[in-house]
């Protein structure tokens, strides 16, 4: 499979689908995991890494995952398609840009991915639309047995499993759920957000994780703590306790711009449509803010039947009765252009290396086709 194989749609946990998705855009559980009788990475030599590389390859490529598998050396994957594959979230930053042997498996619908050499000697992470961590649990825990019939890994009776950092100690489960949060943003809230999240010993990132900030009003929440306490604990804790409310902190805010600022709220969403609509340049981060607020415009109408005049002119464009690929106006157009107009998505897609103003000139041209009506229609 090549990379421009799927560089020019959305991936299936991206699309604007499953439980909460107005406010949770994503699940993803990954399993951090080292073969027994092997070094940490941080220890190995080129050549041990090349061997648990090759190792975990055969192991991986081997399994019946219902997908056509593909694998990527990251270590000699060019730079731009590993920017592409950090923007894709298929890998992590610290895994495209890292030293030494290391590569990714990855099933065409990107549900799956496994990580190989990155901090652990493997990292398995499943992804899903919405809320649903536990059917991600199901489907990685599945893997994990799979992979562990043909591999031993480094596991103490009383530790766990072992890996390169004390953090993921024990289950070497890291819960992480992605969160559209512009209302807290826009009313002042964001802050109170955080210190909450911190107060919960959870991990608050951006939009790509670690060391990244938040864009597009786009957070990543993820459990920061593994030793001594059950999976399913972890898991019920999110989606009982924790997502519950945030979801609720989030449509607060969104009840309370309606009520009290709703000439805020508007203002936001009639500059972002106009300047979307017209714009000849515009940069990445500039797009992603912008396209939050038409998709806080989308979800307020469709999941809380939300009207003010802005809003009400988002719901024309959408129309009624027409698929998503029929609107001009969607979640999943709004999904699919946070991502096709990322740098490396956009470089790819056109097959060349572009400079910031050609960038940010495609990328204007791309959304601007995308919501005008009459361009839509034609293409």
């Amino acid at each position: 499979m090549k990379l421009t194989d799927i560089s020019n749609d959305i991936n299936e946990w991206f699309n604007g689908s499953g439980p909460l998705a107005d406010i949770v855009v994503s699940s993803r559980i990954r399993l951090a995991r080292n073969i027994a009788g092997h070094k940490f990475l941080s220890h190995c030599s080129n050549t041990e890494k090349s061997e648990i590389l090759e190792k975990l390859k055969d192991v991986l490529m081997s399994l019946e995952l219902g997908d056509k598998t593909s694998y990527i050396s990251v270590d000699k994957a060019p730079t731009l398609s590993r920017h592409f594959l950090v923007e894709r979230h298929l890998i992590s930053r610290h895994h495209a840009f890292g030293k030494g042997p290391r590569g990714v498996v990855m099933v065409q619908r990107e549900f799956f991915t496994a990580m190989i050499n990155e901090e652990d000697h493997l990292r398995l992470q499943v992804l899903k639309a919405g809320c649903q961590l536990s059917q991600c649990a199901e489907q990685i825990n599945k893997i994990d047995d799979m992979i562990e019939k043909k591999v031993d890994f480094a596991f103490s009776p009383r530790y766990g499993y072992l890996t390169a950092c004390p953090t993921n100690l024990g289950t070497g489960i890291r819960i992480s759920v992605m969160l559209h949060l512009p209302a807290l943003k826009m009313t002042g809230q964001i802050e109170k957000f955080f210190n909450t999240a911190r107060a919960m010993s959870l991990a608050v990132r951006g939009l790509f994780g670690e060391g990244t900030e938040a864009a597009s009003d786009l957070y990543q929440i993820s459990n920061q703590v593994t030793l001594g306490i059950a999976e399913s604990d972890i898991i019920s804790q999110f989606e009982n306790t924790i997502i519950p409310e945030i979801v609720e902190y989030e449509n607060a805010a969104r009840k309370q711009l309606l009520s009290g600022q709703a000439n805020i709220l508007d203002d936001k969403i009639s500059r972002a449509m106009a300047l979307l609509q017209n714009a000849h340049l515009i940069s990445s981060q500039e797009a992603l803010f912008l396209l939050s607020h038409l998709r806080l415009g989308i979800n307020m109408h469709k999941y809380m039947g939300a009207s003010t005049p802005a809003i009400e002119k988002l719901y024309t464009l959408c129309g009624t009765g027409r698929s998503d690929k029929e609107n001009p106006l969607s979640i999943a157009t709004i999904n699919r252009l946070f991502m096709l107009t990322l740098p490396a998505h956009l470089q790819l897609n056109c097959g060349k290396t572009l400079d910031p103003t050609h960038r940010d000139a495609l990328r204007a041209e791309i959304i601007r086709s995308a919501l005008n009506q009459d361009t839509q229609k034609k293409t």
